[in-house]
């Protein structure tokens, strides 16, 4: 029996990674991250919950990645330091993955495996065919992966653009030979399942661009994502066009260029580049600036130009900076507030509600339909959006190509989608979750040091220090009252030498501090009595901490 389920993807943006298995033998399609929203305080990313898959780790054949952007890949550092499997990609996801396996020190030890569209790759009981796409990020392709009970047809992430600027079109016609062949079921994106039509070509937001370089008096910032090579290529050509000298600003932008120039896939010309610290030896309408920022990453190049605190590139009155991008859900607040900053520094602000300097990666409604009508599945599984967009994307394939509703299956993430004699349903459910995680170092998917976070950015923290000598039964240090995050200076002094009077009758009630026991009883009992007493003074609940530091 086949059987698929996601780990992460369904129902929500990002985390994307799917896990097949026939008999014995599993294949993980993509290991995706997704970015932390506001309630996720101090936290870098966050990956998909692996352990389903450990449990059958020694039958884990090979993961497949479909692209290289950071909610199909950011998670395969963190899998491979429990799961050393080969790893098959086309050469643009390579080359991006080798970097972050160097950076978590993982390069020497894992197998990287380059294919390209038309490549078949044989794993145990699935034979893996590449499908090019077009994307956002180049060297995307779909997926048919062929099992003993039929055949599956992954999409990826794709769209249908009819005049690419870099490479080929998405390969309708082998998505049709399969459809022709017959097909078990097709896995399809459904990010833009609520946007009508087609998605723009990328040469129409050339159009744009190039009006934005004609109409230009001073410099002009481009932000892009560093991973859309096509886009940066097309800022490339027209810098070249109009005579102005590039600068690549931002460690991710330069170290993608420089991967995209070695493996072939985009074309500087000779000397048109300049480092970032020779700009004040041109005029302002002779430099291009491609930098990275475009979502109002606050450590982004953008953003320390948008605080006027880049080392080496300053906003002046008549520049024009371009966000090439759209504004991703979340990141509304941070992408204004760059705007406000440029604006007060002088520049005009392009961007996608103002101009079509834009296209997405992902496919429309009628591109959706498209992939249904030739791929013609038996069954249906809509896959990488919200519920919401599942849910839409079912409903367009019943109503308006014509899938049968039984035909179409909602999983969610841990669903497990069971295939047997052309029948399908969704025969149980497995454990996933999210895994928080800080720097390079995994986290737990227990979230109390989050629930702790959050209380301390809502209601404050007071730290009752208190040095003691357990021996001699005396207080050597303190109590010591230390505030943070919910007092107003003219109270804080008053209510601190209230909170040290509680820790002393605490420690009055004690009478013997040399047999008490500090950790089962005095620290709790502290805790409790300083915790009441702040909600009675303030009607706030910080976070006590207690410390007793023994001598």
């Amino acid at each position: 029996m086949l059987s698929v389920v996601s780990l992460g993807g369904l129902g929500e943006i990002g985390l994307n990674m799917m896990v097949m298995k026939y008999g014995q033998d599993v294949l993980v399609v993509d290991a995706g991250l997704m970015f932390p929203d506001k309630n996720m305080p101090g936290v870098d990313i966050v990956i998909p919950d692996f352990s389903s898959l450990m449990e059958q780790r020694d039958n884990v054949r090979g993961i497949i990645l479909t692209h290289g952007h950071e909610d199909h890949i950011g998670g395969i550092p963190f899998l491979l330091r429990e799961l050393n499997v080969p790893i098959f990609g086309t050469n643009f996801t390579i080359e991006i993955l080798r970097e972050k396996l160097r950076e978590h020190d993982l390069l020497e030890e894992t197998v990287l495996n380059k294919v390209a569209p038309g490549d078949v790759t044989e794993l145990g009981s699935f034979r893996v065919e590449y499908i090019h796409v077009n994307h956002s990020i180049i060297d995307g392709v779909g997926l048919a992966i062929k099992t003993p009970d039929g055949v599956i047809i992954h999409s990826g992430d794709f769209k249908v653009d009819h005049t690419p600027v870099h490479g080929k079109t998405t390969d309708l016609a082998r998505f049709s030979q399969y459809g022709e062949e017959g097909v078990l079921a097709l896995f399809s994106d459904s990010t833009n399942v609520e946007k009508e039509g087609f998605t723009p070509s990328e040469t129409e937001v050339k159009n744009a661009l190039e009006d934005l370089f004609l109409k230009s008096t001073g410099r002009l910032v481009v932000a892009v994502f560093a991973s859309n090579i096509a886009r940066i290529q097309q800022i490339i050509n027209l810098a070249e066009k109009y005579g102005k000298k590039v600068v690549l600003s931002g460690k991710s932008m330069r170290s993608n260029v420089r991967i995209a120039m070695v493996e072939g896939l985009l074309n500087m010309p000779e000397g048109i580049e300049i480092n970032e610290n020779v700009l004040s030896q041109y005029k302002d309408n002779q430099i291009a600036i491609i930098t990275t920022g475009s979502q109002g990453e606050p450590m982004s190049a953008l953003a320390r130009i948008a605080r006027n605190t880049h080392k080496s590139i300053k906003v002046n009155r008549g520049d024009t900076i371009i966000l090439s991008s759209r504004f991703i859900p979340g990141n509304e607040k941070a992408i204004t507030a760059i705007i406000n900053r440029l604006y007060r520094l002088g520049a005009e602000v392009i961007y996608e509600k103002v101009s079509d300097i834009h296209t997405s990666g992902h496919a429309y409604k009628e591109e959706l339909k498209l992939m249904l009508n030739l791929v013609k599945p038996c069954w249906f599984v809509p896959v990488h959006g919200e519920y919401r967009h599942l849910v839409k994307h079912a409903q367009m394939a019943v109503s308006q190509v014509g899938i049968s509703q039984d035909r179409c299956l909602l999983a969610e993430n841990g669903d497990v989608i069971s295939f047997q004699e052309g029948e399908a349903r969704i025969s149980g459910k497995i454990r996933t979750g999210r895994i928080l995680v800080d720097g390079k170092g995994g986290g737990d998917e227990d979230d109390l040091v989050l629930r702790d976070r959050r209380k301390i950015s809502r209601e404050g923290i007071v730290i009752a220090l208190l040095v003691v000598d357990k021996e001699a039964g005396r207080i050597v240090y303190g109590p010591d009252i230390v505030s943070r995050g919910f007092l107003f200076d003219d109270k804080v002094k008053s209510i601190e030498e209230d909170a040290k009077g509680i820790v002393f009758e605490v420690l009055e009630e004690a009478s013997d501090l040399a047999q008490v026991d500090w950790e089962g009883f005095l620290v709790p009992e502290i805790k409790k009595r300083l915790k009441r007493f702040f909600y009675k003074v303030i009607e706030r609940n910080p976070l006590i901490l207690p410390m007793v530091i023994p001598v």
